[in-house]
């Protein structure tokens, strides 16, 4: 018996499968073999072609003669010398027709080819050459069946009628467009210009009227198709697009701007509320609906439009800041100033309205430099398109974007830009940041539970209702929209620090740069969003400016109301004394402009708001008791809507220090006299002195004011007689100068004042009093034998005499 072989048999699965793949190999390899012969014959054939082709241009060589040896010679003479008469006919016509025939004494001996070859092929080669010839069919006109309306035949019934309308065909259609083409472009042509009879001056009006006329109603008509139905009229937007390459000279200039503002206000319409992305590779080979499908396409054209759009305003902006002449020449170069305003206007009009869409941050980058334009009503409108999209960036993405493109600008420039460039970022919209991160850090976070730790500590049912309560969690999360509110608390911190990296930066190497005030006004507005880290250092870069000098009265007021709202946030915990930030207001509180151009004043109001009100308890009265005299001789000399909010600021600090009621009493409290030119409040003794300025200004001109004198007047009290009304006892200090500004404040006199020289000089608002008389009237009212009711008319005029 044969041994049993240890090898197992294949199971009928594994045939099958090994089956497979034989056949699969078998098909391969069949494939490849065909591939190669194929590749082989046409190599073949290929050379095969190049021989006949040279064996068809090669020319017969002429024989080759040798010469002849004088014997040769000698035996023709002597054949020559033979007589013809020896030869029988019959033998020569024999041997004429065997020479015709002997065609090889003249072939060409190298080519190896048969006799009769060149004819052959010279005959195959007439026949394709006759196949390749193209046939002229007779071209027959095409017709066009047009059904018109029926007859209706009482025994027929209805009878349909058509006629056949001859189509005109595509080659007479080319031939009319070409030549329209050369007609336009013999109309550009000087020569022929010339020959041309001259148009008037009336008759070249009226013709652009109407060429003006006819593109006005090709644009209307485009952007209704569009707007009307834009999934279906998407192909119209570049037919619309194209116009902006306008090449005609009477109307160019006008057609592209309107062309722009149409395309403008289109895409303002038809641009979908989200943001469109491309679609990937297995996206389209995907099978979708029609209406996807149509949706697709309307997107895809969309998206390629606008941004053809953006790049034509773009190129027109460059090519007026470059001076260049482009498209033939039928712009000219002063008309390009006005196409770049048009251009610029529809940037920063797309800038505000589209800020989800496609290419906003190219747009962004379009708008940065042109801020910072030399001139000035590009600069402002640029300006004001960023302000508008940073106030209602409610997300904070798009003010993230604005902040690193200008951050990258003004450090790419050295930090020579305008001031209006970074008083832009005053308009961001951020109130809360990520700040206390060392705090966060280490509070006790929850503790999150594993799932081994969960089986070991767990059972069963617990396992099942920390589950359920976890999933819950997760959904309430998603109601609150928590996540999105940390999106954008962290988006508003890293645009902060990039605003604040800009600020310290100028800080530190710009120290005498006009982007100085637009820094500490910033630094004013965000500072209590600063780190904790930064204060000491900041302050003591603050205190720095302040006493150099070079500062300017309103960055010197910045500086104070960065410093205090630096103090009054985070900087409650550390232990400063800003005694010279006090020392410096109160010193310059008299400089200040006390003519029409008094912005200053809500800088000033927000300070002491800062400083005296909300520092209540760090403020020592002596100091409150200065700044309320100071701030009551300061009212004399401004304007009244001034003069209103420094009266409503005395209120508060009145009703904030309520023992400062002893500056209304006429006596003297305490020893010293009242020192007003001492420029150290907690020295120059103000509880020895009264507001006496309040009686001055009760016969003011404006009502408003001689309501808030006499207010004053009585104690500031809430109630009963002597209060104000609601709407201006609960209106703050800066609202209430906001709202009377300057250019309301008309002369009303009252009718009750008679009309002296001395009530003339106060009525009219510019009792401007030196300081000697000042200190003349206060030293006059700190005397203990001054009776208790003083005329304060007579006190002035008494002084003034003297």
């Amino acid at each position: 018996m044969r041994p049993r072989s240890k090898k197992r048999k294949p199971s009928f699965r594994r045939l099958l499968k090994t089956s497979n793949v034989k056949l699969e190999n078998k098909l391969k390899n069949r494939q490849f073999k065909k591939e190669s012969t194929d590749k082989k014959h046409r190599k073949e054939q290929k050379k095969l072609r190049a021989a006949l082709k040279d064996a068809a241009l090669k020319t017969p060589l002429p024989m080759e003669r040798y010469k002849k040896r004088p014997e040769d010679e000698e035996e023709e003479e002597f054949v020559e010398s033979l007589p013809m008469d020896m030869m029988d006919e019959d033998d020569l016509e024999q041997i004429k027709a065997m020479a015709q025939k002997a065609s090889f004494l003249t072939r060409d001996l190298s080519s190896s080819g048969p006799v009769h070859a060149k004819k052959r092929k010279s005959e195959q080669q007439g026949l394709e050459n006759y196949e390749k010839m193209p046939r002229k069919m007779h071209q027959t006109e095409e017709k066009e069946v047009i059904h018109l309306l029926p007859i209706k035949d009482k025994i027929r019934g209805l009878i349909p009628q058509s006629m056949e309308k001859p189509v005109v065909p595509k080659e007479n259609e080319e031939e009319d467009e070409a030549d329209a083409l050369t007609g336009f472009e013999q109309f550009e042509n000087e020569d022929e210009a010339e020959a041309r009879p001259a148009l008037t001056a009336q008759e070249q009006l009226k013709v652009r009227t109407q060429k003006l006329i006819d593109r006005k109603l090709r644009i209307a008509s485009l952007g209704s198709d569009i707007l009307s139905e834009p999934t279906t009229n998407i192909k119209k937007l570049k037919e619309l697009r194209a116009m902006l390459m306008e090449t005609d000279p009477c109307v160019a200039v006008t057609v592209r701007k309107l062309v722009m503002v149409s395309l403008m206000e289109v895409f303002k319409d038809i641009v979908p509320s989200y943001r469109i992305r491309p679609l990937t590779e297995t996206e389209k080979a995907s099978k979708v609906k029609k209406e996807t499908q149509q949706l697709r396409e309307f997107e895809e054209g969309l998206v390629s439009q606008y941004k053809f759009y953006l790049e034509n305003l773009e190129q027109t902006v460059k090519d007026w800041k470059q001076k260049k002449r482009k498209r033939r020449e039928s712009v000219s170069l002063q008309s390009y100033k006005g196409l770049a305003e048009v251009a610029i206007r529809c940037i920063c009009e797309l800038l505000v309205a589209l800020p989800h869409f496609n290419f906003h941050n190219n747009i962004i980058v379009m708008v940065v430099p042109l801020m910072n334009d030399s001139i000035k009503r590009v600069s402002d409108m640029c300006c004001e398109a960023v302000k508008k999209l940073l106030k209602q960036d409610k997300p904070g993405q798009a003010s993230l974007g604005t902040v690193k493109v200008i951050s990258g600008f003004v450090k790419s420039r050295n930090y020579d830009v305008r001031p209006e460039v970074l008083k832009v970022l005053l308009c961001l919209r951020i109130k809360e940041a990520e700040l206390k991160k060392d705090t966060d850090d280490t509070a006790p976070k929850k503790k999150v539970m594993k799932y081994k730790d969960k089986q070991k500590t767990l059972s069963r049912m617990q396992r099942k209702w920390k589950k359920a309560e976890e999933k819950l969690e997760k959904e309430l999360l998603e109601a609150d929209a928590s996540e999105s509110k940390d999106k954008k608390i962290k988006l508003h911190t890293e645009t902060l620090n990039i605003v604040f990296l800009i600020y310290f930066r100028i800080l530190k190497k710009a120290e005498k740069s006009i982007l100085l005030s637009s820094v500490l006004e910033g630094l004013a507005k965000f500072a209590h969003l600063i780190n904790l880290e930064f204060f000491d250092d900041l302050l003591n870069v603050l205190q720095h400016h302040i006493q150099s000098g070079d500062l300017t009265y309103r960055e010197s007021l910045h500086c104070i109301q960065t410093a205090f709202n630096i103090l009054s946030g985070q900087g409650d915990v550390l232990n400063i004394d800003p005694l010279k930030f006090y020392t410096h207001l109160y010193k310059t509180l008299l400089k200040l402009n006390a003519g029409a151009s008094n912005d200053d004043i809500s800088i000033v109001l927000r300070c002491l708001d800062v400083m005296l009100t909300k520092r209540r308890k760090q403020v020592t009265l002596q100091r409150a008791l200065a700044f309320v005299k100071r701030l009551s001789t300061l009212s004399l000399h401004t304007l009244p809507n001034a003069t209103v909010g420094i009266l409503a600021s005395n209120r508060t600090l009145m009703h904030t220090f309520p023992k400062c009621d002893i500056l209304l009493d006429n006596e003297a409290q305490g020893s010293g006299v009242y020192l007003p030119e001492l420029d150290e409040p907690e020295y120059c003794c103000p509880q020895n002195t009264a507001m006496w300025e309040l009686h001055t200004l009760k016969k003011h001109y404006h009502p408003v004011v001689r309501r808030f004198a006499t207010h004053l007047c009585a104690g500031a009290p809430s109630e009963g007689s002597g209060a104000l009304n609601v709407q201006l006892a609960r209106r703050h200090p800066v609202e209430l100068f906001e709202d009377y500004s300057a250019k309301d404040m008309t002369f009303n006199p009252p009718v009750a004042a008679p009309s002296t020289k001395k009530k003339d000089y106060f009525t009219m608002g510019n009792a401007l009093l030196d300081d000697q008389l000042k200190t003349q009237i206060d030293r006059v009212l700190s005397a203990e034998t001054e009776e208790a009711s003083l005329d304060f008319s007579a006190i002035l005029h008494q002084t003034r005499n003297t």
